[in-house]
């Protein structure tokens, strides 16, 4: 039988070969047609009386991301259309859907013939548990295998047998915290874990795997032999009275209660190894019907795994632009911000001519690079000939004729409109037709920059976040006059150096910003009214942020934040700030010289390593100080995350963001706004925007009039709306 997705070839030794590899994709995904033809492929191998056993593996240089995107899409639709339907059946039915997979593997599980994966390159979520089913394991030792069941990162968890067979693989503890972090292993770390159980060169990982059926590899998962017991002794051990009672409270610890999924893994695990493997894989599949119902999981998943990857590969890229073939590209400023752009950039394969002020300046900026490339090295992720090869992609200079020939050249200089003007004009008189010209100015408008430059149209923003090599997100700040032009060739740059784009139009602060300072004021707001410094970091991160807004503020720098200020008032007038925070931050800086932690000191003290941070005891001394009994933590953590999703409604409401999924996922990545809400706008969404309104109006009777709600959000109270409703990102494609 021919296969559109698999090929399947019996050797003389009755071993058949099915190798996965779809057309037109760069990656294996499990959609409905692949469970249909696996389905078929385990009815025909099981009735072919030559085959003696099956290997299963990739044809492609990875072995499968997990689900695709419209089968995870489909998933939500149809539990909100048989919903609107029938609600009581309606759960009864996702029930059966989320099955089937389940379904799938415990068939091939059980079919009588082995079954051996053979693990080329990222193997994760569904995948993996795929080959959890099959008898034996074996994996390569490139570099490129990582193995991981990812899916509590997107608000769900292995919902089809991964929480029952790892448990059974491995000990409950190192189950848990595979799966409650979603971390990647390598082969060696997974073979460890007693996960798979060979690890091979890659050019022995088919024979290997061969050979395991032929030394007479059972068909009988562990768990189906009388007398099997869990790693460990399964859950009624002295060992697992320690690990149980703790479990819970160290997930607690980390995730404030916020992520059902992670929840559920524990339950899952902890039910499913007190009864029969049937009956644990029951038991998940109820767990993972309740987590799909969630407004946590659906609003995850829709922006940290189906918007990211829209975003990814280009939804906002106007139609009708050329492929951007990026063959040189220009980094002017060779500071720690210019010197790392330039490291990812070279590190995605591009030459990079880096400018400074003089070829001394230029070659610092390039140390950056081998001191990154060294780091790399040192952890395994490049071997010294991809590092030599990514520093030799990186060209110091200090005339600009260099760039002549660059498609896009990239400022990093200091945030100083005439700087910035200086370098534009030169820039631009050897700069090629075509080529655009882009700024990495985090706070500066690009419009008014792009007034500097004799060709507007090709002129964009490229905002960065610190540190670059690990910040996934990309602001690209569209001008007054840019083009389409130099639209695509940002956001194919952005593609090709593996980050996220969110496209945004001009503001002071941009999208990113303008959230991160709400953020940041509120927490000025309750220093000022006395609460103590300590309950302002903990109820932050209780709502679900990674860092406090008194720590985020120090990594900033505080004399950062005054400069902002005093030019908001410069250019804005006194009103545009609150006096109290000019008072609160003028203070910290110029009498106490505290500018965070660029001079270990800020709103935190920075002592020698390996000595801990800790909040400056001074600040209880800047206002009286409210009790912490008189202190509601549950508001606090309110107004973190009403004020930044307000903001994020203003953006929307003044046209600077268009997409509300660039709202959600700018959030999530710039500056970590509590993933489990889905982002800004979702939170919103989340809740109901009726609710949210009448949230704010109660926070701003207490608190303020910057927590009254906007004439959008009012309007679309009254009509019953929603961001992803109203400003609906498909209907473009949808009209067409």
């Amino acid at each position: 039988m021919a296969y559109t997705n698999f090929t399947v070839e019996t050797d003389a030794d009755g071993i058949a070969l099915v190798t996965w590899d779809m057309p037109g994709k760069s990656m294996n995904v499990f959609t409905a047609e692949i469970l249909e033809e696996l389905n078929a492929i385990i009815d025909a191998t099981v009735a072919d009386a030559a085959v003696k056993g099956v290997v299963f593996t990739s044809g492609k240089s990875s072995f499968s991301g997990g689900a695709d995107l419209s089968m995870i899409k489909s998933m939500f639709s149809f539990y909100q259309e048989e919903k609107a339907k029938n609600p009581a059946a309606a759960a009864k039915k996702l029930f059966d859907l989320v099955g089937r997979m389940t379904g799938l593997f415990r068939k091939l599980e059980t079919c009588g013939k082995p079954w051996v994966s053979a693990i080329n390159g990222t193997c994760m979520g569904g995948a993996f548990e795929l080959s959890l089913a099959c008898h034996g394991r074996v994996a390569s030792s490139a570099k490129s295998v990582k193995i991981a069941l990812p899916e509590v990162k997107v608000g769900i968890f292995p919902g089809a047998g991964g929480t029952q067979r790892i448990a059974r693989l491995t000990d409950a503890q190192s189950a848990l915290q595979m799966m409650t972090t979603g971390q990647s292993l390598t082969a060696a770390r997974a073979k460890a874990m007693n996960l798979v159980h060979q690890v091979v060169e890659p050019d022995q990982l088919i024979p290997a795997a061969k050979q395991m059926i032929k030394d007479g590899l059972k068909p009988v998962a562990p768990w189906d032999e009388k007398g099997f017991k869990a790693p460990g002794g399964g859950i009624w051990t002295p060992a697992a009275a320690q690990l149980w009672p703790a479990a819970p409270a160290i997930l607690r610890r980390e995730t404030s209660g916020n992520y059902p999924a992670a929840l559920a893994i524990l339950k899952c695990v902890y039910e499913g190894l007190q009864v029969p493997f049937d009956t644990g894989l029951k038991i998940e599949q109820r767990y993972f019907t309740h987590v799909l119902q969630t407004t946590e999981a659906y609003s995850m998943i829709r922006s940290l795994f189906i918007s990211m990857q829209e975003l990814g590969k280009g939804a906002r890229r106007p139609a009708g632009q050329p492929k951007t073939g990026l063959k040189k590209v220009g980094i002017v400023g060779a500071g720690f911000m210019g010197a790392s752009i330039a490291y990812v950039t070279a590190a995605a394969g591009i030459p990079v001519t880096l400018i400074d002020r003089d070829i001394e300046a230029a070659t610092k900026g390039k140390g950056v690079g081998e001191g990154l490339v060294k780091d790399s090295i040192g952890k395994g992720r490049l071997t010294q000939d991809e590092g030599t090869a990514l520093l030799s992609r990186i060209t110091p200079s200090s005339d600009y004729a260099d760039l002549k020939d660059a498609d896009l050249v990239i400022e990093a200089v200091f945030e100083d409109r005439e700087v910035k003007k200086a370098v534009i004009e030169a820039v631009e008189a050897v700069l090629p037709a075509g080529a655009v010209f882009a700024s990495n100015t985090s706070t500066l408008p690009i419009s008014g920059l792009a007034k500097n430059s004799k060709r507007p149209a090709d002129f964009i923003g490229v905002h960065f976040f610190s540190p670059v090599e690990k910040m996934m997100l990309t602001e690209v700040i569209l001008g007054k006059e840019t083009g389409d032009h130099a639209l695509a060739v940002a956001l194919d740059y952005v593609a090709a150096i593996k980050k996220t784009p969110i496209v945004v139009n001009d503001t002071r602060g941009f999208f990113v910003n303008r959230c991160v300072f709400r953020y940041i004021h509120e927490a000025y707001d309750m220093l000022i009214e006395g609460v103590p410094a300590t309950m302002i970091e903990n109820a932050a991160k209780m709502a679900g942020m990674p860092v406090g807004p008194l720590a985020l503020n120090d990594e900033v720098a505080i004399d950062l934040s005054y400069k902002i200020l005093k030019a908001t008032v410069a250019d804005l007038g006194e009103k545009a700030v609150d006096p109290r925070h000019m008072q609160l931050v003028t203070g910290l800086v110029e009498r106490e010289g505290r500018l965070g932690r660029k001079n270990s000191k800020g709103f935190y003290e920075y002592p020698p390593k390996p000595a801990k941070k800790s909040l400056w005891p001074g600040l209880k001394d800047l206002y009286p100080q409210k009790k912490a009994d008189d202190v509601d933590v549950s508001v606090l953590k309110q107004r973190f995350l009403v004020t930044i999703a307000l903001e994020a409604s203003r953006t929307i409401e003044e046209g600077i963001v268009t997409d509300p999924r660039e709202a959600d996922v700018g959030s999530i990545l710039g500056f970590g706004f509590a993933p489990y809400t889905g982002g800004a706008l979702s939170y919103i969404d989340g809740m109901g925007v009726k609710v949210f309104v009448q949230l704010c109006e109660k926070l701003a009777a207490a608190y303020g009039p910057h927590f009254q709600p906007t004439t959008l959000l009012k309007d679309m109270a009254a009509k019953g709306e929603t961001f992803y409703g109203r400003f609906d990102p498909y209907r473009v494609e949808k009209a067409a």
